[in-house]
């Protein structure tokens, strides 16, 4: 396999990952960033712990979907995470529940 090949099937591959996460994103609570990982997730606990003076984060989440390229299956039922790095987590905002206005008489 060429570079060439090579790069245009990781293009494609990351272009079908971001396709994917543009349908399923409306399904989840929070969006969670790790060093490591992308993270889509219905519940998040973290903690923050420390052992011999060294703070780390345990996270655990619940329902997810993993930004993972190589991954085959990216939904999840559970995850826990263990980082020395910093942890982002954003709740995502909700549009209000919307009534398509198709088929409703007036």
């Amino acid at each position: 396999m060429a570079a060439d090949d090579l790069e245009n099937y990781e293009s494609d591959m990351e272009l079908q990952l971001y396709r994917e996460y543009k349908t399923v994103a409306g399904l989840f609570n929070y969006v969670v960033e790790t060093e490591r990982r992308f993270y889509l997730a219905n519940q998040v606990d973290v903690k923050t712990l420390s052992n011999a003076g060294e703070v780390y984060f345990e996270l655990n989440l619940t329902d997810a979907w993993v930004w993972d390229i190589y991954r085959q299956g990216r939904f999840v039922k559970s995850v826990k995470v263990l980082t020395f790095k910093d942890v982002n987590v954003e709740e995502l905002n909700r549009d209000e529940l919307q009534i398509p206005k198709e088929g409703l008489d007036s």
